[in-house]
């Protein structure tokens, strides 16, 4: 193997996570069967990234065009931003959300593609948007998120200049050089001078003691990397429960502003309905009082024709009387 590849470490970071180590550390045992130690030691130094990290690894790898349009349309912002256009700064940050809504929606759809990429509802799909957020703040995020190798999110909170997140480019070269100093023969014995050994037991013991150096050297490499690979479990363990207790409380707090929009909505429309009821009872109440003048007016009436026809029952009866005593 002629050394670490570009490809090699983009097919490394496309893999999702669970199943990062177990790649790479085929990688790193195929470089090894091919007489490449060094390709072999930059392969085992690459991290494992979180989710949310992959995930952006995947749009990069998968739709680099996209991610191209994202760092031209951050440095066209920037630049607005530099200087005080308004309108067009309007213009762009219109854009932008437009662009990252467009983005996790891609993500979303890379992940369901994935065979072994977590469910739909345990996507980060948050910290995905709070990433790509952060490359139209940060001309070196943007660049870490075209080249596809993050290992961590980044946060973004407005538009403007960010500190610099907790991100790492990884490379080929982000190596730690190992040197390993020559092991220290053990000095002359002090005191009364002896007969010097024959040369060939001397460099037999030089030899021996060398060897015993690079043992004891070895093993505390290995004590020291059994160490390191305890604590990085028990780290990648609390990573993963964090992630996982992230994305449960993302889910939550998108479940409650739902059911609160919900009844938002449904309190407006009681509102609505309380203004329509309160109209109807006014007009009803009005038309009662249309309603009680009218039959005041009409018994009125009614008395007063009634009082007439009793009068005129009266004048026949007295007229009737009055012939017959004619008669």
């Amino acid at each position: 193997m002629p050394g670490l590849s570009a490809e090699l470490v983009q097919q490394l970071y496309r893999t999702p996570p669970d199943r990062f180590v177990a790649a790479r550390d085929a990688a790193v045992a195929e470089a090894r069967r091919a007489g490449d130690p060094t390709t072999a030691r930059e392969l085992a130094r690459l991290r494992r990234p979180t989710v949310a990290a992959w995930l952006v690894n995947l749009l990069a790898i998968r739709r680099p065009e996209l991610v191209a349009d994202l760092v031209q349309l951050a440095d066209a912002l920037r630049s607005a931003q530099r200087e005080l256009r308004g309108p067009r700064l309007r213009e762009l940050s219109a854009q932008r959300r437009a662009v990252v809504s467009a983005l996790v929606a891609e993500v979303r759809k890379l992940a369901a593609a994935e065979p072994d990429a977590p469910p739909a509802s345990r996507l980060p799909l948050a910290e995905v948007e709070a990433t790509l957020n952060a490359a139209f703040s940060d001309v070196e995020v943007a660049e870490q998120v075209r080249a596809g190798r993050l290992l961590r999110a980044a946060s973004y909170a407005g538009f403007g200049e960010v500190p610099r997140p907790q991100l790492r480019l990884v490379t080929g070269e982000d190596e730690e050089r190992e040197q390993e100093r020559p092991a220290r023969r053990p000095s002359a014995q002090r005191g009364r001078p002896e007969a010097a050994p024959r040369p060939d037991r001397a460099a037999e013991r030089a030899e021996q003691a060398e060897r015993a150096a690079q043992r004891a050297a070895r093993a505390e490499r290995a004590r020291q990397r059994r160490a390191l690979d305890r604590e990085l479990a028990k780290a990648q363990a609390d990573q993963e429960r964090a992630e996982a207790e992230l994305t449960e409380a993302t889910g939550q707090e998108r479940d409650g502003a739902a059911v609160l929009d919900g009844l938002e909505a449904e309190l407006a429309e009681l509102e609505r309905r309380r203004a329509v009821a309160e109209q109807d009872l006014s007009r009803a109440k009005l038309a009662r009082r249309a309603a009680e003048r009218a039959v005041t007016v009409a018994r009125r009436r009614a008395g007063e024709v009634e009082a007439a026809v009793e009068a005129l029952a009266a004048e026949e009866g007295n007229a009737d009387a009055g012939g017959g005593a004619a008669d």
